[in-house]
This record gives structure tokens, sequence and C-alpha cells, in this order.
């Protein structure tokens, strides 16, 4: 009749022991996730409904992008962990500034009106129903070139930028203070991102 050594018989406990141990963190790895997603809240939003921000005033005179916009989603609105989206309209005119995101990718839908946007080494106009992903790290830059206002939706792939647009505006309804170029930079590395001084669009 064979029978083990106590050595081997340790090394056995132990090698069960560790297996229970990893199957037992892989349960509570599991349940943190699900209750982690439990925490974010559906939502079903009409077009004005969100946290509505006011733009500050650029002390450099350099101007915002467009005077509001609206977050929809982010983990102080819903809870949400894994995305951020939003809403803001560009008026004929109107620019985003050359920007890149440190990352996250973004994607931005353009609903009415002609953009024409500057995407790393890409240079094109788009229009109504239009689609501009944006990796990590590209640099991005875009006009309304059209008579008509621009919808736009945002959405980020990872929380952080809305902290950069939250340190930029104030909620609706007070009153903006102006920041300077340096207020700027440090509300950028909020939300990991970079600006570029100069612009990116050529085309009208």
């Amino acid at each position: 009749m064979n029978s083990m050594t106590v050595p081997t018989v340790v090394t056995t406990i132990a090698i069960v022991a560790g297996g229970l141990c990893s199957a037992v963190s892989r349960a509570d790895q599991a349940a943190a996730a699900r209750r982690s997603d439990a925490k974010a809240r559906p939502l079903l939003l009409e077009k004005d409904e969100g946290e509505l921000r006011t733009r500050r005033i650029h002390a450099d005179s350099s101007s915002p992008a467009s005077s509001q916009f609206i977050l929809k989603v982010s983990p102080k609105n819903n809870g949400s962990r894994h995305l951020v989206a939003g809403t803001e309209v560009l008026a004929p005119g109107a620019a985003l500034p050359r920007h890149r995101h440190l990352v996250q990718d973004e994607i931005l839908l353009i609903q009415g009106g002609t953009a024409h946007v500057w995407l790393g080494d890409e240079e094109r106009d788009l229009h109504a129903g239009g689609l501009v992903f944006i990796p990590a790290n590209t640099w991005i830059s875009g006009k309304n070139i059209g008579t008509e206002p621009i919808a736009l939706t945002f959405v980020f792939s990872a929380p952080g930028f809305e902290e950069t647009m939250r340190c930029n505006s104030v909620p609706a309804g007070e009153t903006p203070t102006p920041t300077t170029p340096e207020q700027q930079l440090a509300c950028a590395h909020l939300g990991h991102a970079e600006s570029a001084a100069r612009p990116a669009i050529s085309k009208k």
C-alpha cells in the first residue's frame, strides 16, 4: 500500500488551497465587478436633459467651441464607470480648438450642417450623419463651415475629460468667470488632455 510522505501531503494541500483561493479571488472579483456595474443608473433623457454647463470666458480673448454643453453620462451624472457622453451645438463659424486625449478614445457624431475636420494627418469635410473616431493621442480640430448650427454628440471610452470640461465651465445659471491660459492648461491636465497653440484647420 502506497502512502504519501508528510512533505507530499503538505504540498498537495497547498496546491488545493491555492486553487481554492484563486477560485474565490476570481469569484470575489466578478462579484465586485457586478456591484460596480450595478451602481450605474439607467438613463432615458430628452434632448435638453442632463447637466447643462456654460463655458468660462477666455482671458486671452480666444473663443471656446460653444457657449454651453450638456454632460449626460459620467460617474457623477449616473454612476457610469466606463463611458462619458454629452452634447453641444457649434454655431456657424465656431471651432473646436486643436487638442488630443492622452488615454481615452472619442467618437463625435455630427448632426446637421457641414464641419471641416482635421484628424491626425487627414483633413476633410463631413456632413449630417458623419462620424469622427478619435483614437487616444490623436490630434483633432474642427470648424463649422456651414450656415447652420451643428449638433454634436460626443462619447468617450473612459471617464476623465469631463472633469476638464467642468473645470472650464460653470453650472448653467451662474456667471462665467474668466480663465487664463495657465488655468486652461491646468484644467486640461485634470482630464489627461493636451492642447496645441497653433491652429490646425487650414481650410476656410
